[in-house]
């Protein structure tokens, strides 16, 4: 069952003698069934119509690291370019199987070095593989709007400064599954939506 309840919290800002109300937000917990902890959930507000937004400047970044990919789930606005950097001893190599990415392959590099690749397909969900390390998986996951979070561990999440209106509220799991959420900020409060996500 999912949980949604607006908690209303005033916040102004003086600024030069005007008062300026500050976004919204959206906080909650996941209860992801079936994995070892809830952690790694990417909880993001669906496009909206009429607006788009322009990728950042500043890259992202995925460091390749005890032979892991760290982090492990990288949520990025479409159009934003991911750094790999590897930080081992030894050499790491990064490839995509998946469609959506054109199956990109950066080769192989050693440690100190980094390669990129510019992540553009909405909805792409990017499996990362390491040709040299096969244990090693990551996963980059494009979205349309800035307004996303990774849960932690323990599930809880939060996005910050989302701008009052109604949206859909959506989940993304690497192995589980949940549904969406219609949901209303205000500019004077926090919504609060909990997710369910299982096989």
């Amino acid at each position: 069952m999912k949980r949604i309840h607006v908690t209303l919290i005033t916040a102004v800002v003086v600024l030069g003698g005007l008062q300026l109300a500050l976004a919204g937000g959206i906080t909650g917990t996941v209860k992801a069934k079936g994995v070892k902890n809830s952690g790694d959930a990417i909880i993001y507000i669906d496009k909206i119509a009429g607006k788009t937004f322009p990728a950042p400047k500043e890259h992202s970044r995925i460091d390749q690291k005890n032979l892991m990919f760290v982090p492990h789930v990288l949520p990025v606005l479409s159009g934003t370019t991911v750094d790999f950097m590897n930080s081992d001893d030894v050499l790491h190599n990064v490839f995509c199987p998946d469609k959506c990415c054109d199956k990109f392959n950066l080769g192989s590099w050693p440690k100190g070095q980094f390669k990129s690749y510019t992540f553009k397909e909405p909805g792409c969900a990017a499996t990362l593989l390491c040709n040299v390390h096969p244990e090693m998986e990551g996963h980059v996951y494009v979205v349309e709007t800035p307004y996303y979070a990774v849960s932690a561990k323990d599930g809880s999440y939060e996005i910050k400064n989302v701008p009052p209106g109604k949206y859909t509220l959506k989940i993304w799991h690497e192995k589980l599954k949940g549904q969406d959420v219609a949901i209303e900020v205000s500019d004077k409060g926090n919504a609060t939506v909990d997710f369910d996500i299982h096989k």
